[in-house]
C-alpha cells in the first residue's frame, strides 16, 4: 500500500482535481484504491460521488463520512476514560474500523470516504486528546485491502493536513505559478520538513505538481525556472489549462472516463506515469 498526500496551504491551486484525478487513473489502471477527503469544502467527495455528497441547509451531509469516524476515535476514548479498563477496553475492541466509513464510487476500484462541512468543528478536541496518530494506525489496518491510498486535504495546516502527513508515505504538491504560491511554497515545505523530524521520518516529498501552466507564456516559464534554480523537486509532468475541467466537474466524472484522448487527461496520464516511476 502507498499512500499520497495532495497538500497545499493556499486554495485555489487545483488540490482536489489533482487529488481525485490521479486516484481516478490509479483505479483505472487496475490498482485497488482508495480516496480520503479530509476538506470540509468535499470538493473531492462531489467531485467523484455527485448529487450525493452535496450538502445544503436543507441537506444534510453524506453518512458515514470522516467527521463521523474522529467522532469514533474521540468517544471511544471517553467510553475508556469513564467506563473503567474492563469495559473502556471491550467497547474499544467493538468500535469500528475506518473500513466502516467508505462508500464505492461510481468507478470500478475506486473508493471515497466523504467529508463533512463540520469536520472542523472536531478539531480542537482531536489536537486536545492528541490524537494525530488515529488515521496512520487505522489505514495501517487497511494495508490489505488498497495498494494506493490518496488524501485531499484541506487548505491548512490542522490536525487533520498533520494526520494525513504522518499517514503518508508521500507529499504531493500542488503549484498554480502564481507569485503569492511561490512566496507560500518554503513555510509549507518548512512544515512538511518538520512532519518529517517529529512524526513521520519515512515522509517523502514526491514532487511539486505545476498547474495551470501555460507553457507559451513569459511569466510561468520564469517561476518555475526559479523553483529548479533553488532545486526544489519540481516534477516534469506539468498540467496545462483547460475548460474540460470545468465540464468535468460538473459532470462528476474524472477525465479519463470523460475524455481520455484529450490533452489534459494525457498530461494527468503523464504525471500518474512519472510518480509511479519512481516506485519502481
Amino acid at each position: 500500500m502507498l499512500t499520497r498526500v495532495v497538500f497545499n496551504q493556499k486554495g485555489g491551486v487545483g488540490k482536489s482535481s489533482i487529488a481525485v484525478n490521479l486516484a481516478a487513473i490509479s483505479a483505472y489502471q487496475g490498482f485497488k484504491t482508495l480516496l480520503i477527503d479530509l476538506d470540509p469544502q468535499a470538493n473531492s467527495s462531489q467531485y467523484l460521488l455527485g448529487e450525493e455528497a452535496i450538502y445544503a441547509a436543507d441537506r444534510p451531509a453524506l453518512q458515514p463520512n470522516i467527521e463521523n469516524y474522529f467522532e469514533e476515535v474521540l468517544s471511544s476514548n471517553q467510553s475508556k476514560g469513564l467506563l473503567g479498563n474492563a469495559l473502556g477496553s471491550l467497547l474499544k475492541t467493538r468500535s469500528k474500523g475506518l473500513d466502516s466509513y467508505v462508500h464505492q464510487s461510481p468507478f470500478p476500484n475506486l473508493s471515497v470516504i466523504p467529508a463533512s462541512p463540520t469536520l472542523g468543528t472536531l478539531a480542537h478536541a482531536l489536537e486536545a486528546k492528541h490524537k494525530i496518530y488515529k488515521l496512520c494506525d487505522a489505514l495501517q489496518q487497511m494495508s490489505a485491502q488498497y495498494e494506493r491510498i490518496y488524501i485531499d486535504t484541506p487548505p491548512a495546516f490542522n490536525v487533520f493536513t498533520l494526520s494525513a502527513l504522518i499517514a503518508a508515505d508521500r507529499v504531493l504538491i500542488p503549484f498554480d505559478c502564481d507569485v503569492f504560491s511561490k512566496r507560500a511554497l518554503h513555510s509549507l515545505i518548512e512544515n512538511v520538513i518538520e512532519t518529517q523530524d517529529d512524526h513521520n521520518s519515512a515522509l517523502e516529498i514526491e514532487g511539486i505538481v505545476v498547474n495551470q501552466y501555460q507553457a507559451q507564456a513569459k511569466l510561468p516559464r520564469q517561476v518555475v525556472q526559479q523553483l529548479k534554480d533553488e532545486q526544489l523537486p519540481v516534477l516534469n509532468s506539468m498540467l496545462p489549462p483547460s475548460i474540460i475541467m470545468k465540464e468535468s466537474h460538473l459532470k462528476n466524472l474524472p477525465l479519463i472516463h470523460l475524455a481520455t484522448d484529450h490533452k489534459l487527461t494525457q498530461a494527468y496520464q503523464s504525471l500518474f506515469n512519472e510518480i509511479e516511476q519512481n516506485n519502481r
